[in-house]
């Protein structure tokens, strides 16, 4: 039984991993949709966060089977609470990389948009998400304190990118300012991914000790 058990625990690493993948994908597809102007490419970000949305309800599925055909013990309990969390996050950034994309199309951005800064945050924040799943899969506590403390680089970038747009849009009132409302637009949501991650990342913690910053230690 346990055996049993415990190939159902790789299988849910391994459609966590998977799951992480696609939103790395996706962060990197809206990023080169925005830098060359290829609503093509924006549009394919759109549809592919619906395979992002099943993949969760795939997890889901496959977790609460866990919990209610078997009688996980207290380690494999948080393992399998932490990954129902974990799962509501990335289906976020899917749905924000979405949000990315709808902004390219909707703005008509079919020029490079190439603003220094926001393919950083975008690298940062992919490799966030990357490393908070491998975390979970390989119980690695210091890679996932590694991802919370990187979220203050996000930050920094998004600090650093967001006072050069309020210069641009001070300047130039034209189309030169709404684009750069919408650019405006996109670095927030790369922001937000970055706490997605980071979200994760405690979850693993979580997983790992028992102990969340945000609730009292299990």
């Amino acid at each position: 039984m346990r055996n049993r058990f415990d190939r159902q625990l790789q299988t849910l690493s391994t459609e966590l991993t998977a799951m992480g993948s696609l939103c790395e994908k996706a962060i990197a597809n809206a990023t080169e949709a925005l830098k060359n102007g290829d609503l093509e490419l924006a549009g394919l970000v759109i549809r592919e966060d619906e395979e992002i949305d099943q993949m969760e309800k795939e997890i889901e599925s496959l977790c609460l089977k866990l919990l209610l055909q078997q009688q996980p013990v207290a380690r494999d309990l948080r393992q399998i609470s932490a990954a129902l969390k974990m799962i509501t996050d990335m289906e976020r950034i899917g749905d924000q990389t979405s949000d990315i994309a709808e902004i390219i199309i909707s703005a008509g951005m079919s020029e490079v948009s190439d603003i220094k800064g926001i393919s950083e945050m975008a690298e940062a924040t992919s490799r966030m998400v990357h490393d908070s799943v491998l975390a979970y899969v390989n119980k690695d506590l210091a890679l996932a304190r590694k991802v919370m403390d990187a979220d203050d680089e996000v930050d920094q970038l998004f600090d650093k990118v967001k006072h050069k747009l309020v210069k641009i849009i001070a300047e130039d009132h034209g189309k030169q300012g709404e684009r750069a409302i919408d650019i405006m637009m996109i670095t927030k949501y790369l922001e937000r991914i970055g706490d997605h991650a980071t979200n994760i990342a405690e979850w693993v913690e979580f997983s790992i000790t028992g102990v969340h910053k945000d609730y009292a230690a299990l």
